[in-house]
């Protein structure tokens, strides 16, 4: 059985391996998602995003601009959503501690 294990682990890493050679390299201005124009004939929002982030926010840092002005309200419910499964952790956890001391 544990030579199956391996043979499917070893095969999905090669299709992983295989799929990561075929992709573009990273920032090609060629690539086909920056080659795409939307329906109202402008670029598509990654060029967007990539060339106006210091005229949009006066910040150079374009990781800091997607993620802080043009997708702030996704940011922040992601951001929600861990505070809340870190809050849930924390009361699980000192829970079973007031029941093992009460013991």
């Amino acid at each position: 059985m544990k030579a199956v294990n391996y043979a499917v682990l070893a095969l999905f890493g090669a299709v992983l391996i295989l799929a990561g050679l075929s992709l573009p390299d990273r920032g090609d201005p060629t690539a086909p998602l920056n080659r795409d124009k939307s329906a109202a004939g402008t670029p598509n929002a990654p060029s967007y995003y990539i060339r106006n982030p210091e005229r949009d926010a006066a910040t150079p840092n374009m990781v800091t601009v997607i993620l802080a002005d043009y997708r702030g309200f996704d940011t922040m419910g992601e951001e929600t959503v861990i505070l809340t499964a870190g809050l849930n952790c924390f009361l699980i956890l000192r829970r079973e501690r007031t029941k093992e001391k009460r013991r």
